[in-house]
C-alpha cells in the first residue's frame, strides 16, 4: 500500500471484504494525474488539465438508480420512478460480487468530508477502481488535513467499480450499470459506469434524506455566493440553465456551485469541495473564471482534443454533456469556509426553449412554492436541421433525481424559510428570446448578468410594483425597466413580433405546467395551487 508523502496513516479494507493490500491511500492530485497518464487512461490537455473519457455513459442514468427498501427507508422515501426500491437481499448479494471483483484489482482509496458546516459534516471513504475517479473524489469532496486523517472514522462508504457489469436477470438491476444507496449499511454502491457524477450524487442523495429527516436542514440543488455586505444569493437550476456560470462572479465570493444545506440558524453551507461545470461552448471571454480553473488538477470529461492537446469546447461528437471537475480553490474569489449567512435573494433558473417566459420576473411566495415544486426547464428536441420543437422538462425542486423525500417536504421547508427571512424570489429565463428554439436566439449572458446584478445591487428593489407588468398568461411580475438591459428584451411578447404565435405557444406551456402539477395537487394547499398559471388554452 502506498501513501502520499503528506500522510503516514495506514488503513485496512478488510471490514469491506477487500482482503488484498494492493491499494493506494490518500494519493495527491498530482500522483493520481501521473498514474492516469501512465496507465493510458487519459491525455494531458494544453491547459494542463487531464482529459478522460467516461466510456459508455457520459451522464447519469436515473432509471438505474435504486434505494434499498429497509426499516429506515420503507415509510419515508417517496417511492416511484425516481426512487426505485431495491431489496436488502439483492443488495447484499450484489455487493459481495462487486467486492470479489475489486479483490482482483489495484484500488485507490480516499477519505473525505461532505458539508462545510462542522455540525452537519459527513465523513466518507471512497474506494475506486480507476485513479481518475479517485482524483474526482479529491476535487469534489472536502479534503481533510493530515491531523484530521489521524482520527478519521468513515461513516459512509462509496464503492465505485466502473468495470464491473451486473447481470440484470441475476442481480435485480435494470441493466448492467447501477447506483444503489443502502441507508442501513451506509454504502453507495456504483458499478458498470465510469461517469464520475454518480460518485458525488450518491452521497448528495443520501444527504438529501439525512439532513431534512434528522437535522431539520433543507438540502438544495443550487449554487450560492456572497456579496461584500455579507448577503447570500442562491441559484436553483437544472443542468444547462447557468447555475455555475451565474454564481461564479468576480464581484462576489463563491460558496459552491451545486449542492447546499440551509440550516435553522439561517446559514447556507456547501456540501462539496469543488465544482463540476459543463464546458460545452466554454470561452475565456464569456466565462473567464471557469476557463481559468481548467489547469493541472482539473479533470476534463468527454471533450475532444486536437493533436496539440488543445480542447475543442464546441465539439459534441462524444456528448453535449462535456464537463470539468476542479477543486474550488482553482477559483480565486471563494468564500472560506464555504458558508454564507443572511440569505436575501433566490433565483430560479430555467432555460425556456419555448421562448415565452420573461427573462426576469419577481415571484410571490405562492408562485415561488409552485415553481419550486415544478422545477421547470426545457430541452431542445435535437440539434439536427429542421428539428425545432422544444420539449418541456419538469424536475421537482430543481433536482428530482436526488430527492428521496416527497417534493412537498422540501417545498414546505423552503417556503417557511423564505417567509421567516423575507427573501425575494426571482424567476430567470436563460433560454430563448424572440421565438422558440430554432427561431429565436439564446438570451445574451450579459443581459442575464445585468438583471441579476440589478437585483443584488438593489436597483430592481427600488421600483414599486407600478413599475412591474403582471404577465397576462403566467401571472408573474416582470419589470418594465432594468439597468443594462434594453426595454424590449424584458417583454417576451414584444420580442416575438407576432402576438398570435406568442400566446399560442405560451398557452401550450401553461397547459404543460398544469398537467405536470396534477400529481402534486392532493398535497398542495390552495395558495400554492394558485401560484401557477391560471389560464388554459382553448
Amino acid at each position: 500500500m502506498n501513501n502520499s508523502d503528506l500522510n503516514t496513516k495506514t488503513i485496512s479494507l478488510e471490514t469491506y471484504g477487500i482482503s488484498h493490500a494492493n491499494f493506494h491511500y490518500q494519493l495527491s492530485s498530482e500522483e493520481l494525474h501521473r498514474i492516469t497518464l501512465e496507465k493510458g487512461m487519459g491525455q494531458e490537455s494544453d491547459l494542463g488539465a487531464i482529459a478522460v473519457n467516461t466510456g459508455e455513459f457520459t451522464g447519469r442514468s436515473p432509471k438505474d438508480r435504486f434505494i434499498v427498501k429497509d426499516a429506515i427507508t420503507e415509510d419515508k422515501i417517496w417511492w416511484g420512478d425516481i426512487n426505485i426500491p431495491f431489496s436488502e437481499a439483492a443488495f447484499d448479494k450484489l455487493y459481495d460480487k462487486v467486492i470479489a471483483y475489486l479483490n482482483t484489482k489495484e484500488l485507490f482509496v480516499r477519505d473525505a468530508f461532505a458539508c462545510a458546516e462542522p455540525k452537519h459534516q459527513l465523513s466518507i471513504r471512497v474506494i475506486n477502481e480507476y485513479p481518475w475517479s479517485n482524483m474526482f473524489a479529491y476535487n469534489m469532496f472536502l479534503r481533510p488535513t493530515v491531523a484530521e486523517l489521524e482520527t478519521f472514522t468513515p461513516e459512509w462508504t462509496v464503492v465505485n467499480a466502473p468495470g464491473f457489469m451486473a447481470e440484470p436477470s441475476v442481480d435485480g438491476t435494470r441493466q448492467h450499470n447501477f447506483a444503489i444507496l443502502n441507508f442501513t449499511r451506509k454504502i453507495a454502491l456504483i458499478g458498470g459506469t465510469g461517469y464520475t457524477g454518480e460518485i458525488k450524487k450518491g452521497i448528495f442523495s443520501a444527504l438529501n434524506f439525512i439532513l431534512p429527516t434528522f437535522k431539520n436542514v433543507l438540502p438544495m440543488h443550487c449554487s450560492a455566493n456572497v456579496g461584500e455586505d455579507g448577503d447570500t444569493a442562491i441559484f436553483f437550476g437544472l443542468s444547462g440553465t447557468g447555475k455555475t456560470t451565474l454564481s461564479t462572479d468576480p464581484n462576489r465570493k463563491l460558496i459552491g456551485d451545486d449542492e447546499h444545506g440551509w440550516t435553522p440558524e439561517n446559514t447556507v453551507f456547501n456540501f462539496e469541495g469543488g465544482c463540476y461545470a459543463k464546458v460545452i461552448n466554454l470561452s475565456k471571454e464569456n466565462e473567464p473564471e471557469i476557463y481559468g480553473a481548467i489547469k493541472k488538477g482539473a479533470i476534463l470529461e468527454n471533450v475532444v482534443l486536437d493533436d496539440s492537446g488543445a480542447v475543442d469546447f464546441t465539439n459534441t461528437s462524444i456528448t453535449q454533456n462535456t464537463r470539468v471537475s476542479y477543486p474550488i480553490y482553482h477559483i480565486d474569489n471563494i468564500q472560506e469556509p464555504s458558508i454564507g449567512k443572511n440569505v436575501k435573494n433566490i433565483f430560479f433558473l430555467t432555460a425556456d426553449a419555448f421562448g415565452v417566459l420573461p427573462p426576469i420576473s419577481k415571484l410571490t411566495p405562492a408562485q415561488a412554492a409552485y415553481h419550486f415544486i415544478s422545477g421547470y426547464t426545457a430541452k431542445v428536441a435535437g440539434t439536427e436541421a429542421g428539428v425545432v420543437e422544444p420539449v418541456p422538462s419538469f424536475s421537482t425542486c430543481f433536482g428530482a433525481p436526488f430527492m428521496p423525500l416527497h417534493p412537498t417536504k422540501y417545498a414546505e421547508m423552503l417556503s417557511k424559510k423564505m417567509k421567516e427571512q423575507g427573501v425575494n424570489v426571482w424567476l430567470i429565463n436563460t433560454g430563448w428570446t424572440g421565438g422558440p428554439y430554432g427561431v429565436g436566439t439564446r438570451m445574451k449572458l450579459k443581459y442575464t448578468r445585468a438583471m441579476i446584478n440589478a437585483v443584488l445591487n438593489g436597483d430592481l428593489g427600488l421600483y414599486s410594483y407600478d413599475a412591474y407588468h403582471i404577465h397576462s398568461v403566467f401571472g408573474v411580475a416582470q419589470p418594465r425597466e432594468c439597468p443594462g438591459v434594453p426595454t424590449e428584451v424584458l417583454s417576451p411578447r414584444a420580442t416575438w413580433n407576432n402576438d398570435e404565435a406568442y400566446y399560442k405557444t405560451a398557452f401550450k406551456l401553461t397547459n404543460a405546467f398544469r398537467e405536470n402539477f396534477k400529481k402534486f395537487e392532493p398535497f398542495a394547499n390552495e395558495e400554492i395551487r394558485r401560484g401557477g398559471p391560471q389560464r388554459y388554452a382553448f
